[in-house]
């Protein structure tokens, strides 16, 4: 019985890993692709134009509430990483 706990949690620990590295490869290649759009739109917009500066302003507002949307799922995710942690732990105390 504690050898299949033990491979159950093996198995629970290395998913967990697998799609944290997973997450971050996926933010660190969203985030560098945001940047080239950015620093685009920074060198071809004509600020004097006022739709020019509208859209920036726009496009600025969006980005802030989906990076404080990605950091609230992120928040989430990590707790639940924690608790199932935790509850592995938990196991491992009952052998």
């Amino acid at each position: 019985m504690s050898e299949k706990i033990n491979k159950i949690r093996e198995n629970a620990l290395n998913r967990i890993e697998y799609n944290e590295r997973n997450y971050n490869l996926a933010f660190v290649g969203a985030a560098l692709v945001e940047m080239l759009f950015i620093g685009a739109f920074l060198l071809l917009a004509d600020f004097s134009n006022r739709v020019h500066l509208l859209l920036f302003i726009a496009s600025f507002s969006v980005y802030t509430i989906l990076i404080f949307g990605l950091m609230a799922l992120g928040l989430h995710v990590n707790r639940n990483t924690l608790r199932m942690l935790k509850a592995i732990e938990m196991l491992g105390k009952n052998d």
